[in-house]
């Protein structure tokens, strides 16, 4: 156990803007290292305990393999692996698997479940993924925005589509970085006011609109993902009805800047959200995107760990 109470990251704003600072610092490091073969043992003989609801690609694998190059080892646990199928409270699960591993990660459908998770625990929890928020991934769309424009203070970004849990972590990621942001989103479909609110008491709130084509005039990044998320396929109809205008395509990305960056959290639906000759572009950096989800909570791993 540890002596004081752990600093947990739910979201982004867990950090300050100068803690945020110093996570994305260390990304870089971590990564201009990687890239010139330096080895870490940071963390060392530690384990990473990463539970899963919802399954990934990204998350597992980043998490995995980061730990891994921090000289640490992560054990990957589906809910079926767990005795929460059989019935185990979430708070004797949390107080049984901090005895066992130095950080949890939890990718979960339910955010207040995650919350359960962190009051229990005693050691450091992340969050890989709820359906209010996914801070990992704005940790790398900020490493990435950072390396692709002159500062993230000077970028102006433009999100397209659907409010939902990426977009809502951005927002307040955004805020804290002093980005320039506009978003647009169909009616029904906001980014929810009281994250509008807490970007705005963070740094400069966003542009709200309606207008995708007014919110990509001059960007720097145009920012979509996906329409339809896990768990809400029985929305599909309705939600492609609602979004029609909103697909990122080369007649939207017209009057944003000549060497505009679009970005994508992926997987991608191509045809729906973004088109594929635009994701297949020079202009995506998708790639560089998802990389970047390696570093970022490399960089946040050893944060939590060694600096919090």
């Amino acid at each position: 156990m540890t002596e004081t109470d752990p600093r947990h990251f739910l979201d982004v704003d867990d950090l300050s803007a100068a803690e945020l600072d110093e996570v994305l610092g260390l990304a870089a490091e971590y990564k201009a290292e990687q890239q010139a073969g330096v080895l870490h043992d940071d963390l060392d003989n530690q384990t990473l305990g990463m539970v899963f609801e919802k399954p990934s690609t990204r998350t597992r694998v980043s998490f995995e393999t980061g730990m891994t190059q921090l000289g640490g080892h992560a054990v990957f646990l589906s809910d079926s692996d767990l005795q929460l199928g059989r019935g185990e409270p979430l708070k004797d699960t949390s107080r049984a698997l901090s005895r066992y591993v130095d950080v949890l990660m939890a990718r979960l459908f339910d955010h207040e479940a995650l919350e359960e998770i962190a009051d229990y625990a005693d050691v450091p929890v992340v969050n890989g993924l709820t359906d209010d928020a996914h801070p990992c991934q704005t940790l790398a769309d900020l490493l990435t925005i950072q390396e692709h424009t002159g500062g993230l203070s000077e970028a102006t970004v433009a999100w397209v589509g659907d409010g939902n849990n990426v977009a809502q972590s951005f927002v307040i990621g955004a805020a804290l970085a002093g980005i320039d942001l506009t978003v647009a989103t169909p009616e029904g479909y906001e980014i929810d006011a009281d994250v509008i609110e807490r970007a705005g008491e963070l740094g400069p709130a966003p542009t709200v609109s309606d207008d995708p084509a007014a919110a990509v005039d001059g960007a720097d990044v145009v920012y979509t993902d996906v329409w339809v998320s896990m768990g809400q396929e029985d929305e599909r109809e309705e939600k492609l009805a609602a979004l029609d205008g909103y697909q990122v395509n080369d007649d939207l990305l017209a009057d944003a800047a000549d060497d505009v960056a679009v970005m994508h959290c992926l997987p991608a639906h191509r045809g729906e959200e973004i088109t594929d000759d635009v994701l297949e572009s020079d202009h995506a950096i998708v790639w560089d995107q998802a990389e970047n989800r390696l570093h970022a909570q490399k960089g946040l791993l050893v944060w939590l760990c060694e600096y919090a």
